[in-house]
């Protein structure tokens, strides 16, 4: 599970900045005053379902203050609400939590008649949820290609680093500006070009990523064939990094999926890597 991170002495300096007391963030939350100070020494972590009280009692955006690697479950999407599994009984009209923490565990999926209630209170739409319950179930990998650059370098940012923090902003605007040789990106324009804000940045921005990422500088371009290509290559370097890798194919893209020869060398890695992580698989 993708759970978010909790920095405590990020979230110190941002109390201290933001002059708020201790006592003030635990009356917010609802919690006592050695709670939120445990929280800060590092002698305790709060629950998940915590920190978007706490992000709003800083005043900080819940995915600032505390980002999470990859894409959300359901239990991401439960935490992220602010709701214990137990008081999700009154939303979906049942004795018990029973039928979610199934789900939450990948052991039986939600009744249709449930997801509409849920989606609502998680403040998601209801096919974000279905994709998080197939999170839950193992089946997370997006089908659909990235198509601008912000959903481009958010897909790298997802599906780069499992098991590792992605990397922040500024060390992104970093390695461009090095590879520039001047300062021509700031952080600020990073996350804007991440969160899709700004737009069209210089050419040579689009090398440095390219170069910071590790991928071809045709990634970036406007041009979907490429996009979907590298996109499979991903999907692939993905699985083949998490040990969940089998035969490799490029779904629902015709005429325009990768070529053969390159589809006969990733088929040929991941059997010596399905071999490698269960050798029962030969023969």
């Amino acid at each position: 599970m993708p759970a978010r991170r909790f920095d405590r002495e990020r979230v110190r300096a941002v109390r201290r900045a933001a002059d708020v007391p201790q006592a003030d963030v635990a009356s917010a939350i609802g919690a006592a005053d050695s709670t939120v100070a445990g929280w800060e020494s590092g002698a305790t972590t709060p629950d998940q379902e915590k920190l978007p009280a706490l992000a709003r009692a800083l005043n900080r955006d819940l995915d600032d203050l505390f980002p999470r690697d990859g894409l959300p479950d359901l239990m991401d999407l439960r935490c992220d609400a602010g709701l214990y599994r137990y008081e999700t009984r009154a939303i979906i009209g049942t004795k018990s939590d029973g039928p979610l923490a199934g789900a939450e565990q990948g052991v039986r999926p939600l009744k249709d008649k449930y997801i509409p209630a849920l989606a609502v209170a998680y403040g998601v739409t209801e096919d974000e949820l279905k994709r998080a319950q197939a999170r839950s179930f193992g089946e997370a990998q997006p089908e659909k290609a990235p198509e601008t650059l912000a959903e481009k370098i958010t897909m790298l940012l997802e599906h780069s680093y499992p098991g590792r923090p992605s990397p922040e902003d500024q060390e992104i605007a970093d390695a461009v500006n090095a590879y520039a040789g001047a300062a021509v990106v700031s952080a600020a324009d990073i996350e804007g070009l991440r969160t899709g804000a700004k737009a069209d940045p210089l050419p040579v921005v689009l090398e440095g990523l390219a170069k910071f990422f590790d991928v071809s500088k045709l990634y970036f371009e406007e041009n979907d064939a490429v996009a979907a290509q590298a996109y499979e290559a991903l999907r692939f370097m993905y699985a083949a990094k998490q040990g969940k890798v089998g035969r490799v194919r490029a779904r629902g893209m015709g005429s325009e999926g990768l070529p053969a020869d390159v589809l006969s060398i990733l088929n040929d890695i991941a059997g010596e890597v399905v071999e490698r992580t269960d050798p029962g698989s030969k023969g």
